[in-house]
């Protein structure tokens, strides 16, 4: 998304007069990727939202989506309009909550490492559905580094990353406390320090994961670089790879005790300076919400019954 697109794009926006339903439909064809579950997720006939999306195309003068088969896949203008809509729709529920007297109300879509929403979140979000009902709540997982890409893309409004990060316009607050540990199968050597690791392969998530940089720079203190990493995209994959002897991986504590083959592996513990992490809570700088500030004071009501 470049300056010169966002300017093409702010002027049709502002010579054409854009409702908010028409935003909702394609934001929803978009997310559902075709027009027949969109229809079924907004309860309208399959005919009206495409009629719906033709006719904000035509509004624009420019094309949504590229049409495969019976495929729909956003174009580079869609993709472009989709962040707006975000932004658009989210401002129009927060404008309603506050004309309302300020109760959270509508959609908080939130990002999460899959570690926080198997372990951390749940207790979380049950509170906060009790507190505030009217709210729905979105989640969408990742690695660190692709939901702080979604947070300043407007794809998402906050998220649960792990620290260190290197991103800037955020503003943070602390949610959770993780220990790492280094995992290996039982059958493998005992794990003192990296150069007991030897050619293992690495079991671990794909770039941009914060635990997977953790374990990397451990090996590199050591002037030691794995042969081989093999990337899955969930503990449960990473975990059962371990336990069936593919290799060794870096993984929260806590993920152990709720993965089935847990019990299956070796766990090591680690030096303090890689082992002790903080998952942080982070949004754009300047952004508020009913909702989103609702969730923080959560966290900080938490921060303060059990201490600093």
């Amino acid at each position: 998304m470049n300056n010169h697109d966002i300017q093409i794009l702010d002027s049709r926006i502002m010579m054409r007069e854009m409702d908010l339903d028409a935003l909702q439909i394609f934001r929803t064809v978009a997310r559902e990727g075709g027009i027949t579950k969109a229809a079924a997720k907004l309860h309208r006939v399959q005919s009206n939202v495409t009629t719906r999306v033709k006719q904000l195309e035509a509004r624009i003068g420019t094309p949504l989506f590229l049409r495969h088969s019976r495929k729909l896949a956003l174009s580079p203008e869609g993709q472009l309009l989709l962040a707006y809509a975000d932004r658009l729709l989210r401002l129009s529920a927060e404008a309603e909550a506050a004309l309302r007297g300020g109760t959270p109300r509508g959609t908080l879509r939130i990002g999460t490492m899959e570690s926080t929403a198997a372990t951390r979140l749940p207790p979380v979000l049950s509170r906060y559905h009790l507190d505030y009902p009217e709210v729905r709540i979105e989640l969408v997982t990742g690695t660190t580094g692709a939901l702080i890409a979604k947070v300043l893309d407007y794809e998402i409004e906050a998220a649960f990353v792990a620290e260190p990060f290197a991103a800037t316009r955020l503003e943070s607050q602390p949610a959770f406390s993780e220990k790492l540990v280094l995992i290996a199968p039982r059958d493998f050597p005992r794990i003192k320090s990296p150069r007991d690791i030897g050619r293992a392969t690495l079991i671990a998530f794909g770039a941009g994961c914060t635990y997977r940089r953790c374990l990397e720079e451990w090996l590199s203190r050591a002037k030691l670089a794995p042969d081989r990493v093999m990337e899955f995209s969930s503990y449960h994959a990473i975990i059962a790879c371990v336990a069936a002897g593919t290799g060794v991986a870096m993984v929260p504590r806590s993920v152990i005790r709720a993965v089935p083959a847990g019990d299956q592996v070796a766990v090591y513990p680690l030096p303090a300076e890689i082992s002790d992490r903080r998952t942080l809570l982070v949004w754009r700088e300047g952004h508020r919400s009913n909702s989103l500030d609702a969730m923080r004071q959560q966290f900080a009501r938490t921060r303060i019954r059990q201490g600093p």
